[in-house]
């Protein structure tokens, strides 16, 4: 402020110095100077420096405004004695349009030396170009100082203080103003809502419904629709469409927007989409709200297939509607569709700088192609860091460790700063590639050479990486130092390196901390009783069992799928209802007989101990995500890559079995189960069987 203080005096010292020493001879003296000193690089700009000769100061002004030459029409002040309220009011509104904070307070402080007095129009335009540059301080200053207020004053400083979450001092004002206009009411309630205040909207929106002289407009309505969808109350919502359809609010784009975004939001989004097909003007920013609801409730066929109307509507999707669909296809692993929206992308021409390059890196890699992940991350000119954390995490979890920390090098090389999520890539590669010691060495660098704070995604991956290798005593030591109150996805890690290595007494421990945290998740009780089979403690094993009835925890069925000429076949574990279940099973049936003759062992430790072995091996055959194996090779033509998706983790026999089918079937099999993919050739898995 101080130094903003002095460069104001520094500009005005002349006006003052020609004031004091207001001699004709010493004018004159000083005119060459400033003529010489202002259009020194204007030498081309003979009408400016005639309009200044001939002592035409507004035209010259209004001429550089229109150029947007702010800086120089500025300084022309100084050559003017008196200058109108109408060269004021031009400056100011180009500070304005320019939001030039420095500018206006140079204009706003020749007023003062000028000893000009402004009326109630150019107070406001003060008040509007700093409430709008962000200084509230001298906004409130000019408001103190006005002899008279209006509407627009009042409405001004309360907008400026509601945009940015000065509630307490808007609604003061609010309280204080003589009289309120709709504009007033919607400022307060907007500000309400853009600041997560829901509740004190919908409050203050009641009030002004009770008010006798106000009458909501369509932005009062909109702002109130979105307090209903902050709190998803479907009946206040309701409430409110009943007052529009009553009031003829109805009509415009803006609310039906808003009607459709809070039912969305509500989770009515039959109701979302009806209002929606009444739109008549529906802009990319409607269609791309609609397709990221459908998304956000679940219902991906319906996003899908409307995004697909509107690429047939002749609306030009932007950069949020591909990013939205885009990260779609990499939740739901819809990599062919992700390849045609890439395409499209293509064919209209999109920025390879824009976030959409970024959302097309995320998608490659959460589908398992870091080929052309990479493809599109190296066409980028400045990948930001959510696109080298895209594909360092891709890699990391598509068994290419060393990739990811080759990457990761050449980040820190580029000048782009990681964030914590980058180095939650980087310790998964190491752990993914049993690399302890260098894991131990980036999480100590988080802190100590980017200055970041460790997270805790950070300890859990430590703990992971420790666990996995068999470390337990320094992931214990570790987990008891740590700052922080451990996590679910730490427990987690640690129970997975316990399966690993068969450690019982520290597997308790993580189960029951687990417990605590998470009782309704089954994937504790299945892990640690899976633990206890593998050990033969059988009567452990029926007491997890009995607790998971006693609780109703139910076990989350294995669920596979693989998508064969753009349709998706599902499969659960024995699942008979396939067209083609017959051949599956001959297929099955004779690949098993192949496969023990090339040495494969069914691991039956973790199928319940009161079942034959036969009967054994034969559930195991049944699991989805061979099912689904086998029928994308009986589907393919010979040679064809399959890529298969589980919902949950796959289990140690099908991970072996799966590296013989591969090397006996002479296929690329991809599997991306919850935790990573595994890509199985010629009898080896990515992983290294080191997961």
């Amino acid at each position: 402020m101080k130094s903003l203080t002095l460069k104001i005096s520094r500009s005005f010292s002349l006006i003052c110095f020609n004031r004091t020493h207001s001699s004709s001879s010493q004018t004159e003296l000083n005119k060459p100077l400033i003529e010489k000193t202002f259009f020194k690089s204007n030498t081309k700009d003979g009408l400016i420096s005639r309009l200044c000769k001939d002592g035409k100061f507004k035209e010259a002004i209004d001429i550089l405004c229109k150029q947007k030459r702010l800086a120089e029409a500025v300084q022309l002040l100084n050559r003017i004695d008196r200058p109108s309220a109408s060269i004021y009011l031009t400056l100011l509104q180009l500070c304005l349009q320019q939001r030039a904070l420095v500018q206006g307070k140079l204009v706003h402080a020749h007023t003062k030396v000028s000893g000009f007095v402004p009326g109630l129009f150019i107070c406001n335009r003060l008040i509007d170009l700093y409430a709008k540059c962000g200084s509230l301080v001298d906004a409130q200053k000019v408001f103190d100082e006005m002899a008279e207020r209006d509407l627009c004053s009042w409405n001004t400083m309360i907008s400026g203080y509601a945009k940015v979450g000065q509630l307490g001092e808007a609604r003061k004002l609010f309280g204080e103003m003589p009289e309120k206009d709709n504009f007033s009411w919607t400022a307060m309630i907007s500000g309400y809502v853009r600041h997560e205040r829901p509740k004190e909207a919908l409050q203050l929106y009641r009030t002004m419904q009770r008010h006798e002289n106000s009458k909501s407009n369509k932005f009062t309505v909109s702002s109130a629709l979105a307090a209903s969808a902050a709190i998803q109350s479907l009946r206040l919502g309701k409430e409110i469409h009943g007052y529009i359809m009553r009031t003829g609010l109805d009509y415009d784009e803006v609310v039906w927007s808003a009607l459709s975004d809070m039912y969305g939001k509500c989770g009515s989004i039959e109701e979302a989409k009806r209002i929606f097909d009444k739109m008549v003007n529906r802009d990319v920013v409607s269609w791309t709200a609609m397709i990221d609801r459908y998304f956000e409730d679940g219902k991906r066929e319906e996003g899908f297939a409307l995004f697909s109307e509107l690429m047939e509507s002749g609306i030009r999707p932007n950069d949020f509607t591909f990013a939205g669909v885009l990260n779609a296809c990499a939740h739901h692993a819809a990599e062919n569709l992700g390849k045609q929206v890439h395409g499209y992308m293509t064919r209209i021409g999109f920025d390879p700088l824009s976030f959409a390059s970024s959302a097309l890196v995320h998608m490659y890699s959460k589908c398992g192609n870091t080929v052309n992940a990479n493809k599109v991350f190296k066409g980028m000119p400045h990948p930001d860091v959510v696109s080298w954390t895209s594909l360092i995490v891709g890699y990391a979890q598509n068994g290419q460790p060393y990739e990811a920390l080759q990457l990761f090098e050449l980040l820190l090389k580029s000048g782009t700063k990681p964030d914590h999520i980058t180095f939650v890539g980087v310790l998964s590669a190491c752990t993914h590639a049993g690399l302890v010691e260098k894991g131990l060495e980036y999480f100590h660098s988080i802190q100590a050479k980017h200055g970041l704070a460790h997270t805790a995604d950070h300890y859990a991956c430590v703990v992971d990486l420790l666990a996995r290798a068999g470390r337990f005593e320094e992931a214990e030591n570790f987990i008891d130092e740590m700052p922080m109150k451990p996590d679910k996805f730490l427990w987690a890690s640690l129970l997975g390196g316990c399966r690993i290595h068969g450690n019982l007494k520290l597997a308790k421990r993580a189960a029951e901390a687990l417990f605590e945290i998470e009782p309704e998740n089954p994937a504790t009780y299945i892990t640690i009783a899976n633990i206890y089979a593998t050990g033969g403690m059988w009567d452990e094993v029926t007491k997890v069992r009995k607790t998971m009835d006693e609780r109703g925890v139910i076990k989350k069925p294995g669920l596979s799928w693989i998508e064969i000429k753009r349709e998706v076949h599902v499969f659960l574990v024995g699942d008979k209802s396939h067209l083609r279940y017959d051949e599956i099973h001959f297929f099955l049936h004779e690949l098993s007989k192949r496969m023990k003759e090339e040495g494969y062992v069914p691991d039956t430790n973790f199928v319940l101990h009161d079942v034959e072995e036969e009967q054994k091996e034969q559930n195991l055959s049944y699991h989805s995500e061979k099912l689904a194996v086998a029928f994308g090779i009986i589907s393919t033509p010979p040679g064809t890559p399959i890529k298969v998706f589980k919902n949950l983790r796959t289990c140690v026999d099908c991970h072996t079995a799966i590296k013989f089918i591969s090397k006996i079937a002479n296929r690329k099999i991809v599997v991306r189960d919850s935790n990573r993919f595994h890509c199985f050739e010629d009898g080896n898995c990515s992983c290294r069987d080191y997961w």
